[in-house]
């Protein structure tokens, strides 16, 4: 059964983030609130959290995960970035992005794309996943909680808690954070390449 966080919008409460946090450590699966909609997360080198992601998602090894990141210092330890890149993304984060680039040695080989070797990465404009991210001290692996057959992403908590109470081990609750995804800007081979249009602006990419 998952455990239900009931985290304010606006002032999370550091023990309700770090009790998540540890549970995150301990290789928990949760589901977050984002500045785009909800999302699924556990510890960056979980194999049981990318295994109950993929079977939650029914998603083959071909779906870029998202490492969510605090920060651009830490998005800098996990993938490469040029200079060109570097001023596009820094102008647009944080906020609904999601951006693909070329893995480092940082990043597990089960989380970047088999033939690529790239990786999706984020910053986000959210007050309670930037006190998560805080507390973790790392970036959180991720993906759209999107379910099967569904148009969009579930949005409010106790239904996340009621549909997938024992598939996931906490549900985080912040309120409503809207259905629709970040905006996917593909960087790997140098130049932007729009894969989705989502929460945040494309002007700037195309």
């Amino acid at each position: 059964m998952a455990k239900y966080y009931d985290v304010h919008p606006d002032n999370p409460q550091p023990r309700t983030i770090a009790q998540v946090a540890q549970a995150i450590r301990e290789d928990a699966l949760i589901a977050y609130p984002t500045d785009s909609c909800y999302a699924l997360g556990c510890r960056l080198g979980s194999k049981d959290g990318i295994d109950r992601i993929r079977a939650i998602r029914k998603l083959d090894d071909r779906h870029h995960f998202t490492l969510v990141c605090q920060d651009f210092a830490q998005l800098g330890q996990f993938v490469r970035v040029d200079n060109d890149v570097f001023r596009a993304i820094k102008a647009t984060t944080p906020g609904s992005y999601t951006f693909i680039l070329p893995a480092t040695r940082e990043v597990p080989r089960m989380l970047q794309h088999p033939k690529k070797k790239t990786v999706g990465v984020r910053i986000p404009d959210h007050v309670v996943t930037q006190a998560l991210l805080t507390e973790l001290g790392e970036p959180l692996l991720s993906s759209t909680l999107l379910l099967p057959g569904e148009e969009e992403p579930m949005t409010q908590g106790w239904e996340i808690k009621d549909q997938l109470d024992h598939v996931v081990d906490g549900v985080v609750d912040s309120g409503d954070c809207g259905t629709e995804p970040t905006t996917v800007i593909d960087f790997s081979e140098g130049e932007a390449v729009i894969v989705r249009h989502g929460a945040g602006d494309t002007t700037r990419f195309e």
